[in-house]
Order: structure tokens, then C-alpha cells, then sequence
């Protein structure tokens, strides 16, 4: 076996072995509590100080919203310079990105993204001059400021020479943003429902959470019926109401606590990956191969072509001439074809395990893997990367 054919059967057998024992996971694991909806932020800005490596454009001057953003910045100053004279390899025009974070107050802080705008060649080293941020309707939540980091490096000599790590054109300001305006629906209000959307939506899993929320309340009012907190509403939404026992802000919070701890088995689609590229193939537990035949034979068709040189009778005379010909020769040869019968409920790894006795290639399973799709015996979704 190869390399390739080792790497698909451990990987096969691991996560089928799953769907042997229930996994169980915390509630807050699979979901995102609905209240907790971020805001999208955008904003344009500049980064100074950075070592020759800013916008300039054939003229050495920059781009004309870069040189008016330095104009208009140094206006505010009280600083006044022609556009015409100014130079700008150490500032690159930036586009600054972020998402308010979940519940966050005024003065939290959160990470912001800065790409560059211009014809920049690096970020690396630069300051990210305050910046205000804005929503897609134009509101006003808070401002970025701060070091670029950039985990890269682009370096260009005057001889044309280049070296570089990573991309040094986008960067991260950490902990650069300040939130001044809170978004809607952050408030945490015991006297509204508060919604769990699951992070991959099912009807099973949304059964689930909700049966364990419901049981969980049962078994602490000692088992004495009373309505019921949770309910499905669909398959990514579970919405929780909080029972007429909880009268402050603090028990609500309390409970909410106890149910993102409290455990599930959530259902998962079965699933077939499989990258071309590598020839890798990832199976979830649950995806199972009906009864199906697997024939497979190598056809080699080889054709040698004989040159054939016809000289003349006599040498060196002028009485005949060299002639070329050639002799084609075809060769057909086929190797026995193999088979093998693949019973009912097969698993994908004892699939893999068969083909590769089989004496099959990467390559060639991938494509037996799509046409056992084809055939309808697969009963799992089949993914291609």
C-alpha cells in the first residue's frame, strides 16, 4: 500500500468508529444565542510609518485618494501643504473591517482587519491612524486604532530582487476598536423569549436540545408538571421562554448558564469528502453503502512504430534511393478484471478497505465512490474539493 491508500483507511475508520458510541456535546457547543447578533463594520483609514513601503504610483506621489486623505488630515491640524508636493511611501490608504462583539457595552474592545487600498507593497511596522467604523446603514459604533501586525514580510531591492513570507498586504490591529454606540438587541431581558440558533441546522438536533432543556426543568421542580421552557421552532432555531419562577435579571442569567451546559447528541448529515487533489477521503459515521457489485480491470494499449530503412542496389550509385519506412506493431494487453461484492449497511471505511485489497489507486476509488453515488447505493451526501 502507499502512502495515499494509508492515509484514506485511518481516516475512514476513525470517523466511522464515531457512530459506534453518541457523542455528546454541551448546548452551547452547537448553538449561538439570537440576541447575541453582530453588527458587519467597515472604515477607511491610513497607516503611517511604514519604511518606504507605502502607496506611490509611477510618479512617486501616490494615488489621488490617498494623497487628498493626508491633505485633508493635515487640514484638521491646521496644517496646510500642496497636494502636488507631497510624497507618500511611508502611508498606505486601508480599508479597516470588524464585527461588534456579541453583547458588548460601550468601551469594549474587539480585533479589526486592515487591507490595503493602494498600490502598497507592505504593511509590515505601520500605525492604523483612528479610524471611525460604520455599519452597512451608515450608523456610527466605534473607532480603530493601533500597531498592524502582519505575521509576513515583503521585501524588494532596487535590482528587482523580491522576498516575502505570508501576504503583508492585510493585517489585524488586536484589541484596536473601541465600541462608543451598542447594537440593537443586546440588552438581556428576562421578559422576552430568547432564541438558540444552531450553528448547522436539523430537525433532530433542534428535538434534541429542546427535550433536554425540558428535562433538565422537570427533573429540578422535582419532577412536578409545569410548562414547559423550551420549544423547536424549526430546524435552526430553538426558542426558550423563562418559566414565572424567575423574577430578576440575575436568575435569568443563571439559567441560561445551566442550559449551555447541558448536554446533546446532535445529529449529523452523513457526509463523503473527498479531495482530488490529494486523494484523501473523509467519511462521517453515518454514511453507510447499500448492496453493490465493484468490477475493475486495467486495459494497456501499447503501439511501437519500427523504422525500416531500403537501400539502394548498388552503393553510391545514382540508381535508386534510400527510402524510410515503418512497421507499426500494436500490443493489447489486459489484466484480469477483479471484483468484489459489497454487502448492505457496508460502512464507507470497510468499503475503502475492500478497494484497497483490490490492489486500487487513489484515483481510482475517488471515481468508483462516484459512480456508487451514481448508482444510487450511496446514502450519503458525496462532497468534491
Amino acid at each position: 500500500m502507499n502512502r495515499f491508500k494509508y492515509k484514506m483507511i485511518f481516516l475512514t475508520m476513525l470517523l466511522s468508529g464515531t457512530s459506534l458510541f453518541a457523542v455528546e456535546v454541551r448546548i452551547k457547543d452547537v448553538v449561538t444565542v439570537g440576541n447575541a447578533l453582530q453588527e458587519s463594520l467597515v472604515g477607511y483609514g491610513l497607516v503611517t510609518g511604514l519604511n518606504g513601503t507605502g502607496d506611490r504610483a509611477t510618479n512617486n506621489r501616490g494615488p489621488v485618494f490617498t494623497i487628498q486623505s493626508i491633505s485633508n488630515m493635515l487640514d484638521r491640524f491646521g496644517i496646510t501643504v500642496p497636494q502636488e508636493k507631497l510624497r507618500t511611501r511611508n502611508v498606505a490608504a486601508v480599508m479597516v473591517t470588524a464585527k461588534t462583539p456579541t453583547f458588548g457595552r460601550v468601551g469594549s474592545q474587539f480585533d479589526v482587519t486592515v487591507s490595503s487600498l493602494g498600490d502598497a507593497t507592505s504593511l509590515e511596522g505601520g500605525i492604523l491612524l483612528a479610524t471611525p467604523l460604520i455599519s452597512i446603514d451608515g450608523t456610527y459604533y466605534g473607532q480603530a486604532q493601533g500597531a498592524v501586525s502582519t505575521g509576513g514580510y515583503n521585501i524588494e531591492t532596487t535590482e528587482g530582487e523580491k522576498t516575502s513570507k505570508n501576504h503583508a498586504l492585510v493585517g489585524r490591529v488586536p484589541n484596536g476598536a473601541s465600541l462608543q454606540k451598542m447594537t440593537a438587541n443586546q440588552e438581556f431581558d428576562f421578559r422576552r423569549p430568547v432564541q438558540l440558533l444552531l450553528s448547522e441546522p436539523d430537525f433532530v438536533t433542534a428535538n434534541r436540545i429542546a427535550e433536554a432543556i425540558n428535562t433538565s426543568f422537570h427533573d429540578k421542580n422535582n419532577g412536578v408538571p409545569s410548562e414547559l421552557p423550551a420549544r423547536p421552532v424549526s430546524a435552526g432555531l430553538v426558542e426558550i421562554t423563562f418559566p414565572n419562577s424567575i423574577k430578576s435579571q440575575e436568575e435569568a442569567v443563571f439559567f441560561i448558564a445551566g442550559v449551555e451546559t447541558l448536554m446533546v447528541q446532535p445529529d449529523m448529515e452523513a457526509r463523503v469528502v473527498i479531495n482530488e487533489r490529494t486523494g484523501i477521503i473523509v467519511a462521517g459515521g453515518n454514511a453507510r453503502v447499500g448492496e453493490v457489485m465493484i468490477s475493475h480491470g486495467n486495459m494497456t494499449i501499447q503501439i511501437k512504430r519500427t523504422p525500416i530503412i531500403s537501400q539502394p542496389v548498388a552503393p553510391f550509385s545514382n540508381a535508386g534511393q534510400t527510402v524510410v519506412e515503418y512497421q507499426t506493431e500494436t500490443i493489447v494487453r489486459e489484466s484480469e478484471a477483479k471484483t468484489a461484492v459489497i454487502k448492505p449497511t457496508t460502512t464507507v471505511s470497510d468499503l475503502a478497505s475492500a478497494l484497497n485489497e483490490l490492489g486500487m489507486k487513489p484515483r481510482d476509488i475517488i471515481s468508483i465512490f462516484q459512480a456508487i453515488k451514481e448508482a444510487g447505493a450511496l446514502t450519503a451526501k458525496l462532497i468534491i474539493m
